[in-house]
C-alpha cells in the first residue's frame, strides 16, 4: 500500500542559551524550582532579527540533506507553528522559496503544541491520496517574542527552536510491519480555551498578546486526556504499550512525560526526553526530539515509535510510525 516514509530528520536550536541561573537573576525563581517541577536545564532564544521562518529553513536544510534530496523533489511544504513571521502571508510559503521550491503547495498550520502532529497527519493524508509525492513537515516557533518574561510561571517553561522531517510515498507491506506512518488520531476541545492562550490577536486587540496560562489545570488535564487517545490509536490497530520500541511525546515538562509514560505502562527507558535542554518549543519539540534520538543511534529503522502532544485549544493527537 501507498505509505508516507520519513526518509530524514533535520533540527535546529539558536545560539543564544539562556540557563536557569541567568533565569533566576530575570524573575523570582531558583535552578530546584525549576528542575524539580518541569526538568527543564535550559532554553534556546532566537537573536535579535532570527524569526520563525529562519529557524524553520536551518531545519528543513537539515532534513533535506539526510534525506539525500533536494528542492526540486518537494511538493509540499507543511509548517507548524503558533509563531508565524506575519499574520499573513503564511510563514511556509516564505520557507518554501527560501529553499527554492517553486512547485506543489505551502501552508501552515496552527494547532499550538500539538502542531507536529496534526501537520504529520494532513501531510500522510495528501501523500497516500497521491496529491503529493514528497512533503517537508517542519516545526517552528520563537515563543520568546510571546512570553510576558515577568511572569515566573510561564517565561522559565518554553524557549525558541524548530525540527523537520521529509516524507515520501512508497509502497509498503500493508501490515503494521511496513515503515511510514501507520495511523494518527487527532483531537480538540475548545471548551478549556482559558487554561492556556495568549491574550492578544489581530482581531481582538490587534497585538501580538502574551502567553497565559493555568499551570495545575494544564497538568492534570494533559495527564487525564493523553492516555486515552493513544488507547484508541494503539486498540484500533492491534497493538499494546508493550509493542512500542520508544515513545516519542511532546516535550513540555518532564514531569508531565513521565506520568504519562507510567499511565500508559510504557517503561521510562523508552522514552525520549529532551525537554532539558530546550525547554517546551511548541510544535518544534517532537521534531527536536526525534533528530536528537535518530542522530545518537537510539531509533533505528523498523522501530516502532509513538508520538504524541497536547497543546492549547485544548488540541491534542497522537501517530504511530514505523521507522
Amino acid at each position: 500500500m501507498r505509505r508516507s516514509v520519513i526518509i530524514g530528520c533535520g533540527a535546529y536550536l539558536p545560539k543564544r542559551v539562556i540557563d536557569n541561573a541567568e533565569m533566576s537573576r530575570l524573575v523570582d525563581t531558583t535552578d530546584e524550582w525549576i528542575i524539580q517541577r518541569t526538568g527543564i536545564k535550559t532554553r534556546h532564544i532566537a537573536a535579535e532579527g532570527e524569526f520563525t521562518s529562519d529557524l524553520a529553513v536551518a531545519a528543513a536544510e537539515g532534513a533535506l540533506a539526510r534525506a539525500r534530496r533536494t528542492a526540486a523533489d518537494i511538493d509540499l511544504v507543511i509548517l507548524a507553528t503558533s509563531t508565524p513571521d506575519n499574520t499573513f502571508p503564511a510563514t511556509a510559503t516564505t520557507v518554501q522559496a527560501r529553499l527554492g521550491i517553486d512547485q506543489g503547495a505551502a501552508f501552515d498550520i496552527h494547532a499550538v503544541c500539538t502542531g507536529f502532529v496534526y501537520a504529520l497527519s494532513v501531510a500522510d493524508a495528501m501523500i497516500r491520496t497521491g496529491a503529493h509525492r514528497r512533503a517537508l513537515v517542519i516545526g517552528a516557533e520563537t515563543y520568546s517574542r510571546i512570553l510576558d518574561w515577568s511572569d515566573r510561571t510561564t517565561c522559565v517553561l518554553f524557549g525558541d527552536g524548530a525540527g523537520a522531517v521529509v516524507l515520501e510515498a512508497r509502497e509498503e507491506e500493508a501490515e503494521l510491519a511496513g515503515r511510514g506512518i501507520l495511523a494518527t488520531k487527532l483531537r480538540a476541545d475548545g471548551r478549556h480555551k482559558s487554561k492556556l492562550y495568549v491574550d492578544g490577536g489581530p482581531s481582538t486587540t490587534q497585538t501580538t498578546g502574551h502567553l497565559r496560562m493555568e499551570g495545575k489545570e494544564v497538568f492534570k488535564l494533559a495527564v487525564g486526556m493523553v492516555p486515552g487517545i493513544v488507547h484508541d490509536i494503539l486498540g484500533e490497530e492491534g497493538l499494546k504499550a508493550s509493542d512500542i520500541d520508544w515513545f516519542v511525546p511532546h516535550q513540555a515538562n518532564e514531569r508531565i512525560i513521565l506520568a504519562t509514560a507510567d499511565k500508559l505502562g510504557i517503561p521510562r527507558e523508552k522514552v525520549i526526553l529532551t525537554v532539558a535542554d530546550h525547554a517546551n518549543t511548541s510544535s518544534a519539540s517532537i521534531p527536536l526530539a526525534l533528530d536528537r534520538a535518530v542522530a545518537d543511534g537510539r531509533i533505528k529503522e523498523g522501530d516502532l515509535l509513538l508520538l504524541e502532544a497536547m497543546g492549547g485549544g485544548f488540541t491534542w493527537g497522537a501517530a504511530l510510525v514505523r521507522w
